[in-house]
């Protein structure tokens, strides 16, 4: 396989990953700012879905790019680990508990991170690798702020 070749393929299922991953976040983070009560939490996780809905778009139209005809068509690219990281976030949200609800959010940002680490192990064009690092830099200041909440939610339950 030529170099011509894996840049034909490998940036687009590894673009493909992180748009299933982005959608994945973005629906959570969504159902999350529908259920909670608290105005600050639901403030906080609508701007974080629509960060990944923008990310998504900024990928997709990358992968056109790259020649994908159907870059929202997410196939079966994306291991089910990262759906998985959201469904407990039903669970918590029928609780009302702050805490849990932002547990399940931050599981579901480990994994964001974890698809962006893997992505960025693979080569990439170079304009494409810049974009995927800024998302991954912005990625992982969610996660730190949610972690944050988290804990701050902790502490005051205690």
């Amino acid at each position: 396989m030529s170099l011509t070749d894996t840049f034909k393929t490998t940036p687009r299922s590894t673009l493909k990953n992180l748009v299933q991953t982005l959608h994945d976040g973005q629906q959570g983070f969504k159902r999350a700012s529908e259920n909670v009560k608290d105005s600050n939490l639901k403030e906080v996780f609508s701007r974080f879905s629509l960060q990944r809905s923008k990310f998504a778009g900024e990928l997709e139209s990358e992968l056109l790019t790259l020649g994908e005809e159907d870059p929202q068509n997410e196939g079966s690219t994306v291991t089910g680990t990262i759906h998985r990281g959201w469904i407990d976030l039903k669970a918590a949200l029928t609780s009302h508990d702050n805490h849990a609800v932002l547990a399940e959010a931050e599981r579901g940002e480990d994994a964001a991170r974890k698809a962006y680490e893997e992505a960025l192990e693979t080569e990439l064009p170079m304009p494409i690798r810049k974009i995927v690092i800024r998302q991954a830099e912005e990625i992982q200041r969610a996660h730190d702020e949610v972690k944050a909440l988290r804990d701050a939610a902790k502490a005051s339950k205690a």
